[in-house]
């Protein structure tokens, strides 16, 4: 047979696809040489999914089962049975207010009676010369219960409300800005170190008002305090008034 001029490429394709039909060979038959050239058996063996992991079709499966929610765990409770959470700070016309809770984390029950104890240090740990009253004037008005029996069954909190007034900081070195706050249920207890998110933008030579402790709302389940009153519940975000 005599090749027509130009095309050879043609004549040589279809003489392959004539000798693979003939020999009994079809195109999945050459897939499997190529990926099996030893020709080994196939028992046991499964043919690549369309997912190309090697095991059977993905359609066959049905639904896989997906890794839950991850829980964050819970921070270590510190051998005082008291951890501290700070709340958002809130900020208006250079007032400043965030609130702290104490939580009893603890086995026993945790009595509280009065103002947190409070030491302010700065990103490089040194203390900062702030005078911490109790109660939030000359700062602010602020409704301040003052000094009341509290007793937190374990799981229960109680929270106080820290405000101060904007003084000027270093943006770049944060110098007037307390970092880290050490708080502790009352004078003498064990302090916790938190970080207030941004800070305390109080300066070096200011002033920290406080509140007492008061029962969280949650945790009210309708005691009162020891001179009857109802605990008040702090106001959102613990904004100052005034």
């Amino acid at each position: 047979m005599t090749a027509i001029p130009g095309q050879p490429l043609r004549y040589a394709v279809a003489l392959s696809a004539t000798a693979l039909l003939v020999s009994g060979c079809g195109l999945g038959a050459e897939l499997d040489r190529e990926v099996n050239p030893e020709r080994e058996p196939a028992s046991g063996a499964t043919r690549p999914g369309p997912s190309g992991t090697g095991g059977p079709s993905d359609l066959s499966l049905g639904p896989r089962p997906t890794a839950g929610p991850s829980t964050p765990a819970e921070p270590p409770c510190p051998p005082s049975g008291v951890s501290m959470a700070p709340g958002m700070v809130s900020a208006t016309m250079g007032l400043r207010a965030m609130s702290v809770r104490a939580i009893n984390c603890g086995k026993d029950v945790l009595e509280l009676n009065g103002y947190p104890d409070i030491r302010v240090r700065g990103l490089d740990r040194q203390l900062f010369d702030v005078t911490v009253l109790k109660g939030t004037e000359p700062i602010t008005a602020m409704d301040d219960p003052g000094p009341r029996r509290i007793r937190l069954k374990p799981g229960q909190s109680a929270y106080t409300s820290l405000v101060w007034r904007y003084s000027a900081v270093d943006a770049s070195t944060l110098r007037g800005s307390g970092v880290y706050v050490e708080i502790g249920t009352a004078k003498g207890a064990p302090r916790e170190t938190i970080e207030p998110d941004g800070g305390l933008d109080i300066g070096e030579t200011g002033m920290l008002g406080t509140t007492a402790w008061q029962r969280s709302p949650e945790d009210d389940g309708g005691e009162t305090g020891a001179d009857g009153g109802r605990p008040t519940a702090p106001p959102p975000s613990a904004t100052p008034a005034g």
